[in-house]
């Protein structure tokens, strides 16, 4: 390898061993890329991205901030911000040792929240309205201010929109009342939007912040809600206190009233009855004990009167009947009577006697049995009555001392409640009344500005990565060889030509140019890629139009001249005739007049005295171009030249726009396919390889066209990828 080459080798950066390696016809692009790289996050790459688009970033930060000023200083409405602070009273001393009818605050959580929420209760805030008419305040009542001229022009154009299709309903008028009720509820909505309530952490202390435009009038309603608030606890006990005094009231006649009741029953059954106690009813069961001792004594004396009154009647012998007897006389009789008939009259006599004796006693106990069982039933009533009539004394007793202590009670409470009407306490008070603010705390101007900065920074940078992120093309050789697995032959910069026809002449005016220069190291690349076998018919193709290929190739041709070779350039994109753009007078006959036999190839060459080489054109023709170059004319063609000249380029139409390409690369050696800077896409790029192929085509090296030295040299890509970005502007007219 020459010295030219390894200059060529130096300066892209490509290390020898992989410059000019060529994937086989089928096979497919090397990746030279890593799998870690995917992971990786380039911090360079991404502020050297951000740097780039300082630009961006400043300007959408200046309109931001632009946009947040005219908010700030023209457009926002100041509002003044005031804040009243009250504090929860959780232990009051009691001026008096009376039990409250109204219990303080515990200051648990419940309580806080709920006496938050209290202060945000649209009754409380109705009360506010009230009092302060906030009704006729514009800043609350909308209605009140005047329709803007637009507004009312729409809602002119929206009502016959809605006329003329049949949309517009006919609108009821509200009574006064309830248009009121309704405007009311509105202003209450509105002061809560402009009203926040807030509690103190770990503390009852509570901050009202109201927030309207003017600063009077925000400390004013917050100084009105905390009075109505703590106002609201004075009344709600006071009305608790009436009401629970009221009742007791009613409930005490009530008591007094069934008391008189229950005292004249204990009177009036007193009066009625027998003196009644308890020890007069034990006195009477004990009698009654003693009664049925009797009875029972009476009972068995008459049984045993009654069997021995039988006995006696039964008995046959005077010996039975005077043991039954038990006479003593009866028994003299008996002795007696065995012999003396007289004694015997006198024994029978005697008998009989006892025997009535026995009936008489037998009857006498059983009349006193009979007595003493009606002593038992007449008291047994007796005890009975009085039972009833001593538990019914002490019912009403009980009845009457319940309802006493009932009255007694009430009575009191009554008088405790009573007592309490004129010292009843808030369970808040004021800590803090509002201030009236003497600066507006929105719109917070610096605030708004800086914010709108940082937004305006934010949305630069994500514009700018936005664009990074699209960005589909190719800014470095290293990007295309990774991403394709081709090698990049060479780097073409932007030729500073003001129109096509003037780039020869540049290229010849200038040649130490950064563009002359880049075309030297391309030919180089192009001569040492085969150094055994130089190519000789090389083909310029690209994916699409406009990429460069035919300025890279005139400039090819021009700098192969410049090294004595004879060069032929042929227009192989014979619909458009390129070549035409670059050179005045050329032919009407060119390519396809050779190939017909309308004329030699002698006669359709041109040749161009400011490219130093000859020109076959194209023309245009009915027949199809691929079927043209397909032809076995054209190969003979190609041969032809090939023997006559020392370098055939063939500038060919794109690949993704029609196959010709594809079918000239058959005939030639070196394919060089062009990309152009940071435009041609990845998609583009592949499709076009594929497609080559596809049809076992081998490109033998990429070019990087229409390099903008000033934008490669802001990407950061000047000193280490970029050979030509450094030259900058000033080489371009050495």
């Amino acid at each position: 390898m020459n010295e030219q080459g390894l200059q060529y080798l130096t300066m892209t950066n490509i290390p020898q061993n992989q410059q000019f390696q060529t994937p086989a016809p089928n096979a497919a692009p090397i990746n030279l890329q890593s799998p870690e790289d995917d992971d990786v996050i380039d911090l360079a790459a991404l502020f050297s991205a951000i740097w780039r688009g300082k630009w961006i970033i400043g300007f959408c930060a200046m309109v931001a901030i632009v946009a947040g000023g005219y908010y700030a200083f023209v457009t926002a409405t100041p509002l003044y911000r005031s804040t009243a602070v009250v504090i929860l009273e959780t232990k009051q001393d009691s001026i008096v040792d009376l039990q409250s009818v109204v219990g303080g605050m515990t200051g648990d959580t419940s309580e806080v929240n709920s006496e938050v929420e209290v202060l945000r209760s649209r009754g409380l805030m109705g009360k506010v309205v009230d009092q302060l008419e906030l009704t006729n305040d514009p800043e609350f009542n909308t209605s009140l201010v005047p329709a803007k001229t637009i507004n009312v022009v729409k809602s002119q154009i929206k009502t016959e929109i809605k006329a003329q299709l049949g949309l517009l309903k006919e609108r009821v008028a509200l009574p006064p009342e309830e248009a009121a009720k309704r405007t009311r509820d509105r202003v209450i909505t509105a002061l809560l939007g402009k009203t926040t309530v807030s509690n103190v952490r770990q503390s009852l202390v509570f901050q009202i912040t109201v927030e309207t435009e003017n600063a009077a009038k925000s400390a004013l309603i917050a100084d009105t809600i905390v009075n109505r608030y703590i106002l609201n606890q004075l009344e709600v006990k006071f009305e608790a206190t009436e009401q629970a005094t009221t009742w007791l009231t009613e409930r005490v006649a009530e008591l007094q009233d069934q008391l008189e009741l229950a005292t004249s029953a204990v009177s009036d059954f007193n009066a009625s009855t027998e003196l009644v106690s308890i020890d007069a009813l034990q006195l009477q069961e004990v009698q009654l004990k003693d009664l049925r001792d009797r009875i029972r004594n009476t009972e068995d004396g008459m049984v045993a009167a009654k069997a021995r009154f039988e006995a006696l009647q039964v008995a046959q012998t005077r010996k039975d009947k005077a043991k039954l007897a038990n006479d003593p006389q009866l028994t003299r009789f008996l002795v007696r009577a065995e012999n003396d008939e007289q004694i015997g009259a006198a024994f029978d006599t005697r008998y009989q006697q006892v025997l009535a004796r026995s009936e008489l006693e037998l009857n006498r106990s059983e009349l006193q049995l009979t007595a003493l069982r009606n002593s038992e039933t007449e008291i047994e009533a007796q005890i009975n009555q009085q039972s009833k009539d001593l538990i019914e004394l002490q019912q009403l007793s009980r009845e009457a001392e319940a309802v006493r202590l009932l009255y007694e009670y009430f009575l009191t409470r009554l008088k405790e409640t009573s007592a309490q009407q004129g010292i009843q306490q808030a369970d808040s008070r004021i800590l803090s009344n509002a201030v009236v603010p003497t600066a507006p705390a929105s719109p917070r101007k610096s605030l708004i500005l800086a914010m709108s900065g940082i937004l305006g920074l934010m949305i630069g940078v994500g514009l700018v990565l936005l664009r990074e992120a699209r960005n589909n093309g190719f800014r470095t050789a290293r990007e295309l060889e990774v991403h394709t697995g081709y090698t990049v032959m060479g780097q073409i910069p932007q030729i500073p030509a003001r129109t096509r026809k003037r780039t020869l002449k540049y290229l010849s005016d200038k040649p130490t140019s950064a563009a002359a220069e880049s075309i030297r190291n391309l030919r180089t690349s192009v001569l040492l890629s085969n150094i055994d076998k130089p190519p000789k018919v090389i083909l310029s193709t690209s994916a699409i139009p406009g990429e460069g290929k035919t300025t890279n190739s005139l400039a090819l041709a021009h700098n192969l001249v410049g090294l004595g070779k004879s060069v032929l350039l042929i227009e192989g994109d014979i619909r458009r005739r390129t070549l035409s753009q670059y050179f005045d007078n050329l032919p009407e006959k060119g390519l396809v007049a050779a190939l017909v036999g309308e004329q030699s190839l002698q006669e359709s060459l041109h040749y161009s005295v400011e490219l130093g080489a000859d020109l076959l054109m194209g023309e245009k023709t009915s027949t199809n171009a691929a079927d043209l170059f397909s032809s076995d004319k054209f190969k003979a063609l190609i041969e032809s030249v090939r023997a006559h000249y020392d370098v055939v380029i063939i500038d060919s139409p794109p690949v993704l726009v029609v196959p010709d390409a594809r079918i000239l690369a058959q005939v030639s050696d070196t394919v060089l396919f062009t990309v152009h800077w940071d435009k041609t896409s990845r998609h583009q790029v592949d499709e076009a390889l594929r497609m080559f192929h596809n049809s076992n085509q081998r490109v033998t090296g990429l070019v990087l066209s229409q390099i903008n030295a000033k934008q490669m040299k802001k990407y950061g890509y000047g000193g280490r990828y970029g050979a030509y970005a450094g030259y900058g502007a000033k080489y371009y007219n050495s």
